[in-house]
């Protein structure tokens, strides 16, 4: 099981696996078109977390609040923190088999892919994340009987009116992101992602043209949303992430995080004043 402190651009595509980390950013700064390629839960601990879709329009999160991102959602987020302390968050992410194993069959609503809040005074968010915490950190425990216990939070969910998409690896941001994720410091180039899916490069291009994003706007895309939660989520040196992320140099990474998302990487972690 990973239990450690991985970021969302890492996340399960082993059988059965959840990630699960603690999320702090320390200036309020807007992350435009990210995307979720797996079911991602925020917990939200400190702060506030503002979200705005292209179907839901803008929705806010406060402390307490548990937020739920489909898979295949692409959203701009903005995490505020408040008065003198960081926005924190826990983020546990599910792999599709576990989404699957409760949803799949369910009669699925029109907006079943919508973002969806579990508000805290209404269903105690955190009550499902302490049996997640406390699932992961047994490590006693049999791995069938970890793998039934961690979808009863999920069963919770659904429960309470919940319902939760199933697999969307289909779709071509997820598939070429994926093969992206496995190994971000490599020089990836259109012609070998095309063959690696067993087609021409110009056949690609036409693929992901229906998505509105070409090869190298998701490349870079998917390195710099890595840097981001790997900012929020560890104590890395920039340098390194810039060069785990698949940057050449530090400035580089700080020039093209600054340029998507308006401010530095630092900042992520240094309060304004």
């Amino acid at each position: 099981m990973n239990t450690t402190n991985q970021a969302p651009s890492n996340l399960p595509d082993e059988i059965g696996q959840v990630s699960i980390f603690p999320i702090t950013q320390a200036t309020t700064a807007t992350f435009a078109d990210l995307y979720f390629r797996l079911t991602f839960f925020f917990f939200i601990q400190r702060g506030e977390k503002h979200v705005e879709t292209t179907t839901q329009g803008e929705m806010l999160g406060c402390e307490g609040d548990l937020m739920i991102f489909p898979p295949g959602a692409m959203v701009t987020m903005v995490n505020r923190p408040v008065l003198d302390e960081a926005y924190r968050a826990i983020g546990v992410c599910f792999s599709h088999d576990l989404i699957d194993a409760v949803f799949a069959g369910s009669p699925m609503p029109k907006n079943a892919t919508d973002m969806q809040i579990v508000r805290s005074d209404m269903h105690n968010p955190n009550a499902i994340l302490s049996l997640i915490q406390e699932n992961l950190a047994n490590e006693g425990l049999p791995e069938p009987i970890r793998q039934h216990r961690l979808i009863e939070p999920l069963i919770w969910l659904r429960e309470q009116g919940i319902i939760l998409p199933t697999t969307t690896e289909d779709q071509p941001i997820s598939k070429v992101r994926r093969l992206i994720e496995t190994d971000l410091s490599h020089p990836w180039m259109a012609n070998e992602v095309a063959e690696h899916f067993a087609m021409s490069e110009a056949t690609m291009r036409r693929w992901l043209s229906k998505t509105g994003q070409g090869f190298a706007k998701i490349l870079l895309h998917t390195r710099l949303e890595r840097g981001l939660s790997l900012l929020q989520t560890t104590d890395d040196q920039i340098s390194e992430i810039a060069l785990d992320c698949g940057f050449k140099t530090p400035s580089h990474f700080s020039d093209a995080f600054r340029k998507r998302f308006g401010i530095k990487p630092k900042d992520i972690r240094l309060a304004a004043h």
